[in-house]
């Protein structure tokens, strides 16, 4: 992938690392070593520059990170306060993963003023009133209050930057934010694929690409478990993220490394993994245009599927769970009927303290006025719409070790869509992962075939009809 080198770039590389593994400890150590975190990162841009062909999409990516980096460095003496939602994905939900952390971050002038990172329970302590939480939670997991942890249950990542800062407001929360954030943790594993192995001193685990967020995991949580830790000991365990922050700085930023990094903000974005909403209409404007939103579509015209799990009660096993996902339309019938198949397998070896039998709430968002028709391996199927769609959403149970759940939704979609020259849509949900995809198109005449991988949202266009000449 061709990759444009610029301090711009640069930036947006930082913003995501500030985030990661222990969000706003990035920020402190580039606060305390300003010198050496500017001789490590910035002025290599001073010494190194690149001018390669670059795809469109591309070109309209560095057109938008020079505007947002513009408009968010600008010197004139105002404060803009930031959001950051950090998301444990392996324990999934709608908007990415379990919210467990969230940080808020002041910057003036280019220059970061304050930074404050706190457990979400913390503020839910805060929280008094009463707020009746969504269905799932009430029906599978006996939810009584819908609190920030579990804000983010739709897919739509705007819907749920607006719904965090509701929790913040309801737990006291005085900050008016100028932009929400949200980070997985999938982020953490792939900088290490920059910065290699990672062993801190007085920690005997080594963070590779393959399990550093679990590794982590492991650390700060396990021994941090139950109600009768005191909340001040929870807060404090995280210390070891500070000292990793330091290390992946150091290693990540050289020279040699300027173009993974680049190619690394550039695919955390468009895979959904770090997903920006601002309330600026015309920044807000430029993430949509790329993509880098995490938003539903809503005027989408042609077939449109998007598959979305809520991880109930299941601990951290969406770390084991792999998804593939057959899908077909067929139109040789008097009305057009769609297939989706959503294989999961469940790889887990065996359940302990973070892993168990696999409990999720399955939504599929479907082109609005479709019409239910049958099910197989999913539970108490409801139909609802949303972000101008029409959705069915159920349960689905995969025990440790159960490799063939194939959970099926069969429906009739409306006539406007039609097999003249199909287009198709699937988004992919925050923090899923990789997901293998097989489409089949079967009209009277003939029988396509298309297949991908699902890191980003996909979008199949069939010609079944010759154009003129």
């Amino acid at each position: 992938m061709h990759t444009f080198l610029t301090k711009k770039w640069l930036l947006i590389v930082v913003a995501v690392l500030l985030v990661l593994g222990g969000g706003t400890y990035l920020f402190f150590y580039a606060k305390e070593h300003k010198a050496e975190f500017a001789a490590s990162s910035f002025n290599i841009f001073q010494k190194v520059s690149r001018l390669l062909p670059l795809a469109p999409d591309t070109k309209k990516e560095i057109e938008v990170v020079n505007t947002l980096v513009s408009a968010l460095t600008e010197k004139n003496d105002q404060t803009k306060v930031f959001l950051v939602l950090l998301q444990n994905s392996d324990e999934l939900r709608p908007g990415g993963g379990f919210l467990g952390q969230y940080a808020i971050i002041k910057v003036k002038n280019g220059e970061v003023l304050s930074s404050f990172v706190e457990d979400a329970n913390l503020l839910d302590q805060r929280i008094v009133a009463k707020i009746t939480p969504p269905y799932p939670f009430f029906r599978k997991m006996q939810l009584k209050k819908w609190k920030l942890r579990d804000s983010n249950f739709s897919p739509d990542f705007p819907t749920n930057a607006e719904k965090a800062e509701y929790f913040y407001r309801l737990a006291g929360g005085r900050e008016k934010f100028d932009a929400v954030i949200g980070v997985n943790s999938l982020t953490f594993n792939r900088i290490l694929e920059i910065t290699g192995p990672i062993q801190i001193a007085g920690d005997s685990n080594v963070y590779t690409s393959a399990d550093g967020a679990q590794k982590l995991e492991e650390r700060v949580e396990k021994a941090y478990l139950g109600e009768d830790v005191p909340a001040e000991l929870k807060q404090n365990r995280k210390q070891i993220m500070k000292r990793l922050a330091a290390e992946i700085i150091a290693r990540a930023f050289t020279i040699s490394n300027i173009p993974r990094l680049a190619e690394f903000a550039q695919t955390e974005m468009r895979n959904k993994d770090v997903m920006l909403y601002f309330k600026d209409p015309t920044l807000q404007s430029l993430v949509e245009s790329v993509h880098w939103d995490g938003s539903v579509t809503e005027d989408w015209q042609g077939d449109y599927l998007m598959l979305v799990d809520a991880n109930m009660g299941a601990l951290k096993t969406d770390f084991y769970i792999k998804r593939t996902l057959d899908y077909t339309v067929d139109f040789t019938g008097e009305k057009p009927l769609s297939t989706a198949v959503y294989t999961y397998s469940n790889t887990a070896p065996y359940g302990n303290w973070r892993t168990s039998d696999y409990h999720t709430y399955l939504r599929a968002y479907v082109p609005k006025g479709s019409k239910f028709l049958e099910r197989f391996m999913i539970n108490a199927v409801i139909t609802n719409e949303d972000f101008n769609k029409t959705y069915f959403g159920g349960f689905v149970d995969v025990e440790i070790g159960q490799s063939d759940v194939h959970t099926t939704l069969k429906y009739e979609l409306p006539d406007t869509i039609t097999p003249e020259n199909y287009r198709l849509l699937i988004q992919k949900q925050s923090g899923v992962g990789t997901i293998p995809v097989t489409v089949h198109l079967k009209t009277k005449d003939k029988e396509y075939t298309e297949s991908a991988d699902l890191l980003k949202d996909l979008n199949f266009s069939i010609q079944t009809v010759d154009e003129k000449k």
